[in-house]
């Protein structure tokens, strides 16, 4: 499939910034994020010794932008029957090999998730680590939302986990640099748009000098408008929370966290 011109595109970018982007933290992550979503979705596998294995019919995931399959793999092994859909050819290698070293049965599928849909198969879709609102096209994000709620099962749920525009200005800093797995790393923020998005300037430098850069931007949306854009998609219910542990969505907020609930 020819995959367009945009910048997540890019699989150079994907490979350069793969150690900056998936460090030590964010794999330290894995158990919290995975069994929040086992919460959220009122399944609770995670520390459950009586949970089915995917072979005796587990509840099936969709991972939308699955990268290289880090959540996937962890979901697979809690007795979920995960598909991983994501556009990066190098990540879903990756994540392929893995989970057959493993022998755990994930699907991989390598498609734009603005196209991808299997309608009523899954009991929770899921779009994590800051993945949402990069499309150029704003109604990009609502065909994700609706190609999530049509693979749903009648009762299933979609979680999102972005970053909320409340938080953006609240933690907002022009520019920073710091060390991390052996490269120097620059960033530079500015608001776009009145805070409709963030543009992001990354440089990175490796240990001989060279340099690599890649600007982007991110839509951001306030939780208010994440809920009635997926209330407008077909959800019948959302809900929102600023961590995994179900915090509210407040002043001391980690994360912006929706759960979209399809109706019976």
């Amino acid at each position: 499939m020819d995959f367009k011109a945009e910048w997540f595109n890019d699989g150079e970018f994907w490979e350069r910034f793969a150690p900056i982007i998936f460090d030590e933290k964010r794999w330290a992550e894995v158990a919290a994020v995975t069994s929040g979503v086992g919460h959220l979705a009122r399944l609770n596998l995670y520390g459950d010794q009586s949970r089915p294995s995917p072979s005796e019919g587990g509840p099936r995931l969709l991972d939308l932008c699955c990268g290289m399959g880090r959540l996937t793999a962890e979901f697979a092994r809690l007795g979920f029957r995960p598909t991983g859909v994501d556009i990066t050819q190098i990540y879903l290698e990756a994540a392929r090999d893995d989970a057959a070293y493993e022998k755990l049965p994930i699907e991989y599928i390598r498609e734009d998730v603005r196209s991808f849909k299997r309608p009523s198969a899954f009991d929770v879709a899921v779009n994590l680590y800051v993945s949402f609102g990069y499309f150029e096209n704003p109604a990009h994000d609502r065909l994700l939302a609706k190609n999530a709620f049509e693979s749903l099962k009648p009762g299933g749920c979609f979680i999102i986990e972005t970053l909320g525009k409340e938080l953006a200005v609240r933690d907002f800093i022009e520019r920073e640099w710091f060390e991390r797995a052996g490269f120097t790393v620059l960033t530079e923020y500015e608001p776009l748009d009145s805070w409709s998005a963030l543009k992001n300037r990354w440089i990175l430098i490796d240990q001989e000098g060279r340099r690599f850069e890649k600007v982007l931007a991110q839509r951001l949306y306030a939780a208010s408008e994440l809920r009635a854009l997926l209330l407008d998609t077909g959800f019948s219910s959302v809900e929102l929370y600023g961590s995994w542990n179900e915090a509210p969505y407040n002043e001391r907020a980690e994360i912006l966290i929706a759960v979209g609930r399809k109706g019976f």
